[in-house]
């Protein structure tokens, strides 16, 4: 996702410094360009031998460092730079850059940047919530930096409260919210389900299906990232919502049915990636149903077809997609499902397929639309999403 991307990642004195290795290991299997600079104390926690391992470039520390490639290094690397990140940040550090203190290679470098920066502050709660520190970073943002929040929990110094290190996985998320696309959708709102639904048949027990809403938070996170104001309206998962997205949990068919109708005609582009139950109990009982002897029986009755609501109900412009999984006669059932229920895309696939069914990070699906059929090969959902978003664009682009 960031291959020909040029990342500078500050790392300063802060006892999370040493976490900051695997930050750069995550940013370099994206394929980044990713070029640490270390202030002195930060050498206190890690050594500049551990990144330059990593990233296979030189780790810089030395302003004045004779033995470089660049004549005036710290310029020269702030032009190539496509994004700065400081992780983790002292609040030391937030104060120089806030005040544009340059009086070390991390300061002076990021002084000469005019590509988009972020920061991630990792320090005691005390120092971070001190009305200096959060006065330095409104400043950072009001200079246009993004702040990545830093979390609550334990921390090395004993207390507990603000100031830990944000996990690394959710920082390089944002990184590639920043950087990793085009912002060819800016301007667009996009409304994404996933995720399963859940019906009740007491307070104990429910109905649900196999879905972990891999592929709908895959889509979600694409859009975003690609410029677009994304609502996701998401079934009960074990996923974190996507940077750059509004999160709407719901558990049942009814409520998920609920919160599209309410927000879909605000849309310019609906997928719903959901697996939404078909049937619920007909009669939710108020106690658990106590086991009998003999068998029992349990009354489905139909739930509400969001997809045949939104192809009844589309307004203007507004592009329609909708998700077909099969096990037999993909291709006919994905579109007589196109066409009954007046939506412009199926993205359909077959859950006996190797590599397309629940929970994997891969999917196998083929895009059946009005105008014709294209079928993927194998690939990670992330590239399935870039590819059926790339498809919903060129259907609005002629619909305009």
């Amino acid at each position: 996702m960031l291959k020909g991307k040029t990342v500078i990642l500050g790392v300063t004195g802060s006892i999370a410094a040493y976490k900051a290795a695997n930050l750069a290991s995550l940013l370099k299997k994206q394929h980044a360009d990713v070029h640490v600079i270390m202030t002195e104390n930060a050498k206190q926690f890690i050594t500049p031998v551990t990144f330059e391992s990593l990233t296979e470039n030189k780790c810089l520390t030395d302003t004045f460092d004779r033995n470089f490639q660049f004549q005036v290094e710290h310029v020269e690397l702030a032009k190539r730079a496509d994004l700065v990140l400081v992780a983790p940040a002292t609040a030391n550090v937030m104060a120089k850059l806030a005040h544009g203190i340059a009086d070390d290679m991390l300061t002076t470098t990021v002084l000469a940047c005019q590509c988009p920066k972020l920061i991630a502050p990792a320090m005691n709660t005390r120092m971070y919530e001190n009305p200096v520190t959060q006065d330095n970073q409104e400043i950072l943002k009001k200079y246009g930096w993004q702040v990545i929040e830093p979390e609550s929990g334990y921390l090395a110094c004993g207390d507990t409260g603000k100031g830990k290190f944000p996990k690394e996985g959710l920082i390089v998320e944002h990184v590639l919210n920043v950087i990793a696309c085009q912002k060819d959708m800016k301007g667009l709102r996009v409304l994404v389900t996933a995720g399963p639904t859940m019906e009740g048949i007491d307070p104990v027990r429910f109905i649900s299906n196999h879905s972990t809403g891999k592929m709908g938070y895959a889509v979600a996170a694409v859009c975003a990232r690609r410029g677009a104001s994304v609502t996701l309206v998401s079934g009960k998962t074990a996923l974190e919502a996507p940077v750059g997205t509004k999160r709407i949990d719901v558990k049942s068919a009814q409520e998920m049915f609920d919160v599209v109708t309410e927000h879909a005609a605000q849309q310019d582009i609906i997928i719903k990636a959901a697996a939404v139950a078909d049937y619920r109990p007909a009669v939710v009982s108020d106690q658990k149903v106590k086991k009998k002897d003999g068998e029992l029986s349990i009354v489905l009755a139909r739930t509400q077809d969001i997809l045949a609501w939104l192809g009844e109900h589309r307004t203007g412009a507004q592009v329609l997609c909708g998700f077909a999984m099969e096990t037999e006669h993909m291709v006919e059932h994905a579109r007589e499902k196109l066409l009954r229920k007046n939506v412009d895309l199926i993205a359909a696939n077959n859950v006996k397929v190797a590599g397309a069914g629940f929970g994997t990070d891969t999917n196998v699906i083929t895009l059946i639309g009005r105008d014709g059929i294209r079928e993927l090969e194998l690939m990670s959902k992330e590239e399935v999403a870039m590819k059926l978003v790339d498809e919903l664009l060129l259907i609005r682009s002629k619909r305009l």
